[in-house]
């Protein structure tokens, strides 16, 4: 697969996943308990949330959060990391396919969507509890 080929397909599986959760964050804000047709509810989005410690893969200076969309031939997961107060300072959409991949960052409006549904995370502190079961297992 060319280098053009996964950038472009990153860019459409992103902005596919980006309207979705687009969709479902709405309802969810809104308190509608209603599950979209198509997509179910923001609570059931996704297949895991989790911490990968710097050092899991070659060459991975910097521990992140992993919110993972699909996987297999073609996963889709969006990547945070964030400081050791739990700010985020970097957020990547990411698209791998068979050991090639590409990502994409979000700016503008998905960007500070993206911000928020952190926020709301860290409310709860799962990032936090996700962390220190990564580093304790």
């Amino acid at each position: 697969m060319s280098e053009q080929n996964i950038s472009e397909q990153t860019r459409e599986h992103y902005e596919s996943r980006i309207e979705d959760i687009k969709k479902l964050w709405a309802l969810y804000r809104e308190g509608n308990e209603e599950a979209d047709e198509d997509l179910g509810r923001w609570e059931e989005y996704g297949l895991c949330f989790d911490y990968v410690p710097a050092g899991t893969f070659n060459d991975q200076d910097f521990g992140y959060w992993r919110y993972q969309l699909s996987w297999g031939g073609g996963q889709e997961e969006f990547r945070f990391y964030a400081d050791s107060d739990f700010k985020p300072y970097t957020i990547e959409f990411w698209y791998l396919d068979w050991g090639t991949g590409a990502h994409v960052h979000p700016t503008g409006s998905d960007l500070e969507l993206l911000r928020e549904i952190w926020a709301d995370w860290c409310e709860c502190e799962l990032p936090q509890s996700v962390k220190a079961q990564a580093v304790e297992a």
